[in-house]
Formats: C-alpha cells, structure tokens, sequence
C-alpha cells in the first residue's frame, strides 16, 4: 500500500533539492529521518517536512504499520520560476531566476 506526499512551490532551486533526496532515496523511514536531521544543507528542512508529512498520512489511514514503512520513490522537479531584474550599469537590467521546486515522496510497506 502506497502513501505519497507531496510539498510544490518549495522556495529552493531543484539541483539544490535533489543530493539530498538521492541520499535518502530507498532507505527505512527512521534511517531517513535522522540522515537529513544531521545533513549540512539547506534543503534537508523542506524534505524532512515532506517525508513526515507522507508518516502522518500513513497513520491517518490506520491499516499501515508506520515502522516498516520505507522510501520507495523520492522526486523533486522544478516548479514555476520567478523572474525579477536586477539593475545594471549604463541603464540596463539583468534578469535573476528564482527557481520553485515540487518535492513528491512515496512510502510503502516492507
């Protein structure tokens, strides 16, 4: 039985997102947990969210045991980008890409 979560418009660029989601693809729920607690990037935070996130769906189902659930398929494309310009000498403008990044994690059962 597979539970998903899924966090869009994340505020963080995808090439940023995706390391960290390689690092916890296929692992045991608690093991990914506590790899991103003590990973030394930026976005551990909005991944770590999105996996409990996916935790409190599966027990919000009730017929899933929680503790042999694992990380089957961990996604991250890139969303919408926000243009904005910055000034530049002799009147121009140069452009500045805010990627947005969607973040889908699936869990199933050993």
């Amino acid at each position: 039985m597979a539970v998903q979560a899924v966090a869009k418009y994340v505020r963080i660029s995808p090439t940023k997102v995706r390391p960290v989601a390689d690092l916890i693809r296929g692992k045991n729920v608690e093991e990914a947990l506590h790899i991103l607690r003590f990973t030394r990037k930026a976005a551990a935070r909005p991944v770590s969210k999105v996996v409990n996130s996916a935790v409190a769906n599966a027990k919000q189902r009730g017929d899933i045991d929680v503790d042999t659930l694992y990380i089957s398929t961990i996604c991250v494309d890139q969303g919408p980008v926000l243009k904005r310009f910055r000034p530049a000498p002799m009147g121009r403008a140069h452009p500045i890409r805010k990627r947005t990044s969607h973040i889908k994690v699936v869990l199933e059962e050993e």
